[in-house]
């Protein structure tokens, strides 16, 4: 909600401003795969009280910033902290709900889930439109002390460390490489001195090398991409690409069509997207029923196709289409996304032995979140090249793309 009066307030162009957004999620994707390692090393509840506090720093240090430079840093710090509040939650429900509960249980996870995207642009609008963006940082702060508090208190002690070593090439090779395919994907300008494409064959390298290593290297890396030969884990795991590219690229241009397009307030259009969050809720409370019965396949594919039906309007969407067929478009994306996704988590663990679960946890999330700041990056470069019409149009065929992608997840049990 707050990305237009931040460009508007820094004075700096949309492709500047998405940095805030591409940053925290980079930021995310690069302490994710430390998740499997730290929880082995330090336990679950040490972690989460790290998390939380880094959380809380980059809250309090990103309603402080004075430019978009600091803003942008500052969110890195908050992604650093915010990148294991999700896999550390899907681990431990993962390992408390076992295969044969997992899709009930995240479907609950994911009905509660959804009070945050529900109530979150809401409060944000009343925050931006009434005290001014950085309240939308500063409002963090009593909800994570709250949540160190109920860590300290209910959160079980950590069971006996392990001795598994730190990959530390690894945790330089896929951050470096996924920041330089993002550069050359944006062209954020000439900050580096180096043409895009040779940002680009360089982050090519890295990425391929991180593969590679992890492939073959008889350690334990960074990631155990030997995961990837279970069928289920490896369909799962493209589908959480496709499902970041999906998710995260249109909540990055839905909200600036409703400010800039139609000059809705930060609130007004906070309450315009609220339909998609609540759709989402729906869809995880009817996946959730039969996430653990059927085979992921047809619910994803169902889910999916539903979810780019619903897109279509976006694609022909003006300044004066009608709000209530847009927003009941988005409560049905969002109950077809709810229903599609679903079935991808469960997808990721439901083959893989107990103790699998940390580096399964790490990788999917992983690349669920290169994927969000692929579909940020993308959407940035082609509403500031060729404007609304081209982005909303471009949401409809990645959508469909990824209803396409979903064909790949396993058909039987």
């Amino acid at each position: 909600m707050a990305l237009d009066e931040l460009s508007r307030e820094l004075a700096v162009p949309v492709t500047t401003i998405q940095w805030v957004t591409t940053a925290y999620v980079l930021a995310m994707t690069a302490v994710i795969p430390l998740v499997g390692w730290s929880v082995g090393r330090f336990g679950a509840r040490t972690m989460w009280l790290v998390t939380l506090s880094l959380f809380l720093l980059g809250s309090v240090l990103s309603g402080l910033a004075w430019s978009a430079g600091s803003l942008i840093g500052f969110r890195v710090v908050q992604g650093l902290g915010g990148g294991m509040i999700l896999p550390l939650s899907q681990l431990t429900l993962a390992r408390a709900a076992g295969p044969e509960r997992l899709g009930r249980m995240m479907g609950v996870a994911g009905l509660i889930g959804q009070i945050a995207p529900i109530s979150g642009p809401i409060l944000g609008g009343v925050l931006v439109d009434g005290w001014g963006w950085r309240w939308v940082f500063f409002a963090n702060v009593p909800i994570v002390v709250i949540s160190l508090i109920m860590t300290l208190r209910f959160f079980p002690r950590d069971d006996e460390p392990s001795d598994r070593p730190f990959d530390p090439v690894g945790t330089a090779l896929l951050p470096i490489g996924v920041i330089a395919l993002l550069y050359a994907l944006t062209g954020t300008g000439s900050g580096l001195g180096v043409p895009a494409p040779v940002v680009g064959a360089v982050g090519v390298a890295l990425v391929s090398a991180f593969v590679v290593r992890s492939l073959r290297h008889r350690a334990p890396t960074l990631l155990d991409l030997r995961l990837l030969r279970d069928r289920s884990f490896r369909s799962g795991t493209i589908m959480m690409f496709a499902l970041g590219v999906t998710t995260w690229g249109p909540m990055f241009l839905l909200p600036l069509y409703y400010q800039q397009l139609r000059d809705l307030s930060a609130l007004d259009a906070g309450l315009a997207l609220a339909p998609q969050s609540l759709g989402l809720a729906l869809g995880f409370l009817a996946a959730g029923r039969y996430a653990d019965r059927l085979p992921p396949r047809p619910l994803a594919v169902a889910g999916m196709t539903v979810a780019a039906a619903a897109t279509i309007p976006f694609a022909f969407a003006t300044a004066s289409s009608d709000t209530l067929l847009l927003g009941t478009a988005l409560l049905i994306r969002g109950i077809g996304y709810g229903i599609g996704s679903l079935p991808v988590s469960v997808a990721l663990y439901r083959t893989l032995r107990p103790a699998e679960i940390p580096d399964a946890t790490s990788t999917g999330n992983v690349v669920q979140r290169i994927g969000a700041a692929t579909g940020t990056a993308l959407m940035a470069v082609i509403l500031q090249t060729s404007g609304f019409t081209a982005a909303l149009t471009w949401m409809l065929a990645l959508t469909a793309a990824g209803a396409a992608m979903s064909l790949i997840l396993p058909g039987r049990r």
